[in-house]
């Protein structure tokens, strides 16, 4: 290109676009032969040929039109300008590749017409912007199809500002609760929440929104209906720019689950308390203590004796065991007798082995349904529902269940009486083991006092007897005693301990006393004479037992006053007290247990003493003084202490005290027989 040609470039060199930042070309002639291409132009597009059609040069351009635009403008002179052009070309160990220019396209002035081509690489500015616009696009479809899930898997979804508060209504909420969005919005929401769940429902949301932590919490919701039904919340917060600018929620319906979940819990809870106790009343208690607060506000359960005596049209009479009560409501005496008319709720309840349902106003129970200590109790206490719920045990209905609601509180379903059922059912095997462990130990107790004879009224002597069974064992127990006045005038006491805690045990001790008695009235003998007969009799009749006795004869007349002759068969030795307080043991005549198979030859001891006015003489059985791993000389010890600061109270008083201040095992019964002597007046 000559110099002239070179000033038709707008009077430029084109030595003066080789270092520009943008490519630069430049065609001529009709053919739009490539003159020039400067370093950028060549470093966008690789290294073309000069000289030749443009069309030639870039023979692997993929958008072929593009040529027709040089043509369009050396025909009009009018330049063209095209933003983000994409084009397709083959570079040198790349391969194709698609990139983006902005380019301008004008009319030079020169011997053939030509052209200006100016040219700017913004790939990465187009690349940017089209992630930018699939990212934009990405998440617009993904916010939709989280819409499209929450509707389908949540009946509720809400949307509020970083503060907590909605900033558009619910259809959801407003469909489930009938709150409108004036009702809605600000902290309203918390007004259709169950009184209790609100406080720790805001609580728990201000934490997540301080800690800007995905929330979830469960609430009860009062629904258009009136009741409460269970929700599961679930929350996240939406960020823009790494800042929270709103928090997106749904609230699910999940009162089913949560049913079946508590009742999975209250059932295992019921289980492992009644898994905890062997006996009836301590069991019924747990239980008690399982239903409140889960199912009730408060309670009662009362035990029935054996309902099937009872005659047509009778009271029915019942022993309330246990009681439990939600905190800040008053709780009934645990224990007590009530009756029942033949025509009451509870009698039908009993008879007709069905649970009685019944809602009323809060404080206003029904007069007939339940006894009147309950009854106050319920108006008391708010109660506007009240069930009474059999308990059937092996056929027979044991005990009633009496639960209330209270209060705010909703008042008991059919679901929870429903499922209180359940409970007692879920616990039949250990309730049953209870029930007849209960009973088996009453009517243990009624034998055990049938064969205690009561003390005779002796003129110059008080006499009194105390028996107390084992609380930790249902059999009965082979502890005795007995006392009656000879044809002679003399007082005979025995007392004794048949091994064994079963019912061979009493038949034993039945046994063991009346062949006693006929050994004493058979023939006037010193006590160890008798009880030397009474060993022989023993390894006749009951070859297997053994057996501890102490036997005691008080002659009352003499020179002396009254005397006492006793005998010890490997029994605990009787303790004499003065009114003063010296306590002596009688230990002079020990002799082995009954029941040793000893020769029939070898001689019992007796031993005999004065027996002052006032003296009180105590005999009883081992369990009031044996303790496991104790020495036993610790036991006497604490007896003699006791019984020296009790001998000035009154022989009942004596007695009882003693029995109930001394530390014993619970595994042993107790008998106690005691004589004092009356001074004179």
């Amino acid at each position: 290109m000559d110099d002239a040609r070179e000033e038709e470039y707008h009077g430029l060199a084109r030595e003066l676009f080789d270092p520009a930042p943008v490519g630069v070309a430049v065609t001529q002639g009709r053919d739009h032969r490539l003159t020039y291409a400067n370093a950028a132009f060549r470093a966008y597009f690789g290294e073309r040929p000069l000289g030749r059609p443009i069309r030639e040069v870039f023979d692997d351009l993929l958008q072929r039109d593009y040529f027709e635009l040089l043509d369009r403008v050396v025909a009009s002179g009018e330049p063209v300008t095209f933003a983000d052009v994409p084009v397709h070309l083959s570079y040198p160990g790349a391969g194709r590749r698609e990139r983006f220019f902005s380019l301008s396209l004008s009319k030079i002035s020169a011997a053939e017409p030509g052209l200006l081509l100016v040219t700017v690489d913004v790939t990465e500015q187009v690349t940017a912007a089209l992630r930018a616009d699939r990212a934009a696009e990405d998440h617009r479809r993904a916010l939709h199809r989280f819409q499209s899930l929450i509707r389908v898997s949540a009946e509720i979804v809400w949307v509020t500002d970083p503060a907590g508060a909605p900033i558009e209504p619910s259809p959801g909420w407003e469909r489930v609760t009938g709150q409108q969005w004036d009702e809605f919005r600000g902290e309203g929401w918390l007004r259709a929440l169950h009184p209790e769940d609100r406080e720790p429902t805001r609580r728990s949301w201000r934490r997540a929104r301080l800690r800007a932590d995905p929330w979830h919490a469960v609430y009860r919701l009062r629904t258009v209906h009136g009741g409460y039904r269970h929700f599961e919340v679930h929350s996240a917060p939406v960020y823009e720019n790494g800042a929270v600018i709103e928090w997106v929620g749904t609230c699910t319906d999940i009162e089913r689950r949560w049913q079946r979940e508590r009742r999975r819990e209250l059932l295992g809870r019921a289980a492992a308390a009644a898994a905890e106790h062997t006996g009836l009343r301590e069991m019924l208690g747990a239980l008690a203590d399982v239903l409140v607060p889960a199912l009730a506000d408060g309670c009662g359960v009362h035990l029935l004796p054996a309902f099937t005596d009872r005659q047509d049209g009778a009271p029915v009479v019942a022993e309330r065991v246990a009681t439990a009560a939600r905190e800040g409501l008053p709780r009934q005496p645990p224990f007590g007798e009530e009756r029942f008319g033949a025509r009451s709720g509870f009698t039908r309840t009993v008879e007709r082995r069905r649970p009685l349902h019944l809602t009323f106003a809060p404080g206003e129970p029904p007069r007939d349904a339940v006894p009147e200590g309950t009854r106050d109790w319920l108006a008391r206490a708010g109660a506007n529902s009240v069930v009474l719920l059999p308990v059937t045990v092996d056929g027979t209905v044991a005990a009633v269940v009496t639960a209330a609601a209270c209060a705010d509180r909703e008042p008991i379903s059919r679901d929870d009486v429903a499922l209180m059922g359940q409970m007692f059912e879920h616990t039949h095997d250990a309730l049953s083991s209870a029930v007849q462990y209960h009973r088996t130990h009453r009517v243990a107790i009624a034998l055990q006092h049938s064969l205690l004879a009561e003390p005779p009224e002796v003129p110059g002597h008080e006499i009194v007897a105390r028996y107390l069974p084992s609380p930790a064992t249902a059999e009965v127990g082979g502890d005795w005693y007995d006392s009656f006045v000879l044809p002679d005038g003399a007082l005979m006491l025995a007392i004794g301990d048949v091994a064994g805690h079963d019912l061979a045990a009493a038949v034993a001790m039945s046994q063991l006393r009346n062949i006693l008695r006929g050994l004493i009235v058979d023939r006037r003998e010193p006590p160890g004479e008798i009880l030397r007969r009474l060993n022989l009799a023993m390894d006749i009749l009951t070859p297997a037992g053994t057996a501890t006795c102490a036997l005691v004869r008080v002659d009352r007349s003499g020179p002396g006053g009254a005397r006492l002759t006793y005998a010890l068969a490997g029994h605990p030795p009787p303790i004499l007290i003065a009114p003063g307080g010296a306590c002596r043991m009688l230990e002079d005549a020990v002799n082995p247990m009954l029941g040793l198979g000893l020769l029939a030859d070898e001689p019992y001891r007796s031993a005999t003493l004065p027996l002052p006015p006032g003296h009180t003489l105590l005999l009883y059985t081992d369990g009031l003084i044996e303790r496991p791993g104790e020495d036993l000389e610790r036991g006497f010890e604490r007896l003699r202490d006791r019984a020296r600061l009790l001998v000035r109270r009154p022989l009942p008083d004596f007695c009882e005290t003693l029995l109930g201040s001394l530390p014993t095992t619970d595994t042993d019964d107790i008998a106690v027989i005691a004589l004092r002597t009356r001074a004179p007046s």
